[in-house]
């Protein structure tokens, strides 16, 4: 029995929406189309491997890892509300 203002499943509803969001943004960012030869931030030449291992690359390995790094704790949270207000 939950007490307070939340309802009963509301904390594994939470968590359910935080795991459906990461998972629609990493949906989203998956590389789409025709592979390039060259990356399209420094223009560097992509390795024939990594444009057969990933379908439709588009950054080096270099800067891949620059962007990843950058949003690394972007999406570690849902971020479609409040938490007061996922729990009411």
């Amino acid at each position: 029995m939950a007490s307070g203002w939340a309802q009963d499943g509301a904390v594994q509803e939470q968590i359910d929406a935080t795991v459906d969001s990461a998972v629609e943004h990493a949906k989203r960012r998956l590389p789409k189309g025709e592979s390039l030869t060259h990356c399209e931030e420094c223009d560097a030449p992509i390795p024939e491997r990594r444009r057969q291992a990933i379908p439709g690359v588009h950054l080096c390995i270099h800067c891949q890892s620059e962007l990843e790094k950058s949003d690394k704790g972007a999406a570690l949270y849902n971020r479609s509300g409040s938490k007061d207000s996922q729990l009411r």
